[in-house]
């Protein structure tokens, strides 16, 4: 498997990566510029030219894989015996420098109910460098030729039509976002009863302050704390958009989670 291969499981796998590229070569080098590796924090595919310089660009990248925060780097080497590496010196006379591309984790976000404003949101979301994942109970709501202009974006989408859609939470990662905007308040209450058995980074509720007062009472009445009923917010969005339909309300949910994103690297709660 090439580098390039490695890559695209590792995405698939939600694994973070290092991209090392050889960007720079003056002399000697045992590659030539443009060579590439992928470094994940147990394996190794491609080279940039091996030995001791090598290992150095493999254990920093396994130190920035460890910090979780997506950055990239460029590391110089004089490639003589009169500068030492960490694992020792190299002679092949020249100086090189990699750049290090660290490719983190995506976020998982589940939008559940594909009515008006679940669908803008997924427009939104679909441009963005995540996991999404879009459910519905109505097969008429994620119809292929409905859900194909999403499909363009950066975002790796997923569809499913699941007429009983809490089941849908079982095979998301931790640290998902989940936002419950279905056309059925049972249905909602269902979802939100569920989510918290299970363990997202955040969980947004359509809805007025009034329907939150009679979700509040139900959840509590099914066992949790009010500790854990806090974990989910109602209403979703920014207060001070307060326009009503689905595109500006759409825009305001998407503002809002990106805002918490910003705080927190992907897979830890939002603040």
């Amino acid at each position: 498997m090439d580098w390039l291969e490695a890559l695209a499981r590792l995405r698939e796998r939600n694994e973070p990566a290092v991209l090392a590229t050889l960007a720079r070569v003056r002399g000697h080098s045992p590659r030539e510029p443009g060579a590439k590796m992928a470094i994940s924090a147990t394996g190794l595919w491609g080279t940039i030219g091996g030995g001791n310089f090598e290992a150095d660009v493999v254990d920093r990248a396994r130190e920035l894989i460890a910090t979780g925060q997506p950055q990239t780097e460029l590391m110089a080497f004089a490639l003589n015996d009169k500068v030492a590496t960490r694992h020792g010196v190299q002679c092949c006379g020249g100086e090189v420098e990699v750049l290090l591309e660290l490719l983190g984790p995506r976020r998982t976000v589940a939008v559940f109910g594909l009515g008006h404003v679940g669908y803008e949101i997924a427009h939104i979301l679909a441009r963005q460098p995540v996991n999404l994942v879009l459910v519905d109970s109505r097969q008429d709501a994620v119809a292929p030729e409905r859900m194909q202009p999403l499909l363009a974006g950066q975002a790796a989408v997923a569809v499913h039509h699941a007429p009983a859609p809490e089941v849908v939470l079982a095979g998301l990662p931790p640290g998902a976002t989940i936002l419950v905007l279905t056309h059925d308040h049972a249905e909602d209450l269902i979802l939100c009863e569920a989510a918290l058995r299970s363990q997202p980074s955040y969980i947004g509720l359509i809805g007025s302050r009034s329907k939150w007062q009679r979700f509040s009472r139900r959840l509590r009445a099914e066992g949790h704390d009010d500790a854990a009923i806090a974990r989910i917010t109602c209403p979703i969005g920014l207060p001070g958009i307060t326009a009503k339909d689905p595109a500006s309300i759409a825009v305001g949910v998407a503002a809002d989670l990106a805002m918490r994103w910003e705080k927190s690297p992907a897979g830890q709660a939002p603040s």
